[in-house]
């Protein structure tokens, strides 16, 4: 085998597969020819904050008004990318990876970022995963109950998701320095696959996370056209769905299209995402200071904006619009379900209405619900017809207008909570979690940590008055702690790494400087 990486951890049959010689030669050129400049990116990300915390805001780029003003549209859609009224996501493991595929939805989002804990294990397995999902004919035993899971007639149209451009894979070095997580998912998905897709008579489709800027845009699209090059294929084999889930971002929508029109298919309103980037792209402005998670729901203006916007734009340029997250999980209560579905069904009928494409369910007992509004509520495959041509203008002043609500102990609790239950079962290997009847995965706990981060930088006030302050923070901590230790078991709580986590989510929570994301910190701590 190659000497082109240095691995810290043995390679297992699986692993040999992923970085046969061939797959390393490959991986050693992409990393060799893009992770300079995307050292520059991150970089240049690092001084746009520091503008933001010097007082600006995020705005239009004026430099870029003539492509915002301009005819022109993104590369024809392929036909199996113009149907997407109702994708799923989750991670790839392989038992979620065949429910899924299974589900009664058009598209599945193989998720190797927010709801993937990115051990070592986890990313090279999701990979043979998905290489056998393509393949056709997957199956699974389940270990501890011998159920058996089968992919059946008709699965799902796969998508995978790479991790976010600011991940290293700590696992894998080149010269000395980790390679970036994005280049090792991109290219293993695509050298396990694109034979196998194009057989089919499709692509090689991913989804794109956490860009903030058009000039991240513009590198993948390099990245992109230099791997059809490579594999003499046609432009636009690749297609790519851009998350907008960065406040910068919503700015440079039509940018992002632009840079990537020969391989964009849609951008999604990653909503979770893009009220963490919020809170954390404002942070030192204390007149945007986010209320209780829980009302910061679609129906704000600033998020209603967003979505808006974010249709209006990709119609124009012949892009599809896909709505965001429900993370609701069904209950058994019949009565507590009949609640559930019908904020699920306000919500989404919501974004119908703006004229979105599709919509993500984290789960499939959602789908049929779903269905009768994306599937049967809209004529054809999709709304691209829906211009919103008639729109007034949406400005800088609406995309960031401050959101009213509470604060109040019982959120700041439950932020804790969640925080807490997620982080521990992150570090434990699981990146996607059911915890209150809400599945959460990396996105929402980034929500709940910087809020109580945010309100204690700027010393607000709970609704009954209590200031907000570390020493609060860390009473609350701690007696949450004990509400966790009751619902989960000594015995759980021994077991899993929930001491590990207080300490984290301490640290982070109450450190004078935001922390960008928590997966860094907490990587250091995954095998």
């Amino acid at each position: 085998m190659n000497n082109l990486f240095q691995f810290s951890q043995p390679l297992d049959n699986n692993a040999k597969t992923l970085f046969s010689d061939e797959h390393q030669e490959f991986l050693a050129e992409l990393v060799d020819t893009f992770q300079p400049r995307l050292n520059e990116l991150l970089e240049n990300r690092q001084q746009r904050q520091a503008y933001y915390d010097s007082g600006a805001l995020p705005d239009f780029d004026p430099n870029t008004q003539g492509i915002r003003e301009g005819h022109w549209k993104i590369a024809e859609l392929p036909k199996d990318l113009k149907k997407r009224r109702l994708e799923i996501t989750g991670p790839v493991d392989r038992k979620m990876v065949i429910n899924a595929l299974n589900a009664n939805v058009d598209c599945y989002m193989a998720d190797f970022e927010d709801s993937q804990s990115p051990t070592w294990d986890g990313m090279v397995n999701g990979q043979i995963n998905l290489r056998d999902a393509n393949i056709g004919g997957m199956t699974y035993t389940d270990p501890n109950s011998g159920k058996h899971y089968k992919v059946g007639e008709n699965p799902a149209l796969l998508i995978a998701r790479v991790r976010g451009l600011h991940l290293p894979e700590k696992h894998v070095q080149r010269n000395g320095q980790a390679i970036p997580g994005a280049l090792m998912d991109f290219a293993l998905y695509f050298l396990l696959n694109y034979q196998q897709r194009l057989q089919q008579g499709s692509g090689v489709y991913y989804y794109l996370p956490k860009l903030e800027h058009s000039d991240e845009a513009k590198w993948w699209a390099d990245v992109f056209h230099f791997t059809e090059k490579k594999f003499n294929l046609k432009t636009s084999t690749i297609r790519a769905t851009v998350l907008i889930e960065t406040l910068p971002a919503v700015f440079q929508m039509h940018e992002i299209l632009h840079a990537l029109k020969d391989h964009i298919a849609a951008l999604n309103c990653g909503r979770w995402d893009y009220i963490f980037s919020y809170i954390k792209t404002l942070k030192a402005h204390a007149d945007r200071v986010l209320p209780d998670r829980q009302v910061v729901s679609m129906d704000k203006p600033f998020l209603n904006a967003y979505s808006r916007l974010l249709v209006k734009t990709c119609h124009q340029r012949g892009a599809l619009a896909m709505g965001g997250m429900a993370a609701f999980i069904p209950s058994k209560d019949p009565a507590e379900n009949e609640k559930i579905l019908a904020k699920v069904h306000a919500d989404k009928t919501l974004e119908r209405d703006n004229g979105h494409d599709g919509t993500w369910i984290a789960h499939p007992g959602l789908a049929d619900t779903v269905r009768k509004i994306f599937v049967d509520g809209i004529k054809g495959d999709n709304q691209l017809h829906v211009l919103r041509e008639d729109d007034n203008d949406i400005d800088q002043a609406l995309l960031l207008q401050p959101c009213d609500g509470e604060r109040t102990e019982t959120g700041m609790r439950t932020n804790i909570r969640v925080s807490l239950q997620y982080i521990a079962a992150w570090l434990n290997g699981k990146g996607c979690v059911p915890i209150y009847g809400l599945m959460e995965d990396a996105a929402t706990a980034e929500i709940s940590r910087t809020s109580i981060w945010q309100w204690i930088r700027h010393g607000k006030k709970l609704s009954d008055g209590t200031p907000v302050t570390k020493a609060l923070f860390t009473q609350l901590l701690q007696e949450e702690a004990d509400v966790v230790k009751k619902e989960v078991g000594s015995e759980r709580w021994s077991n899993e790494p929930f001491e590990q986590a207080l300490t984290l989510l301490e640290n982070i929570t109450t450190a004078d400087e935001l922390v960008d994301f928590l997966t860094l910190p907490g990587y250091e701590q995954l095998n």
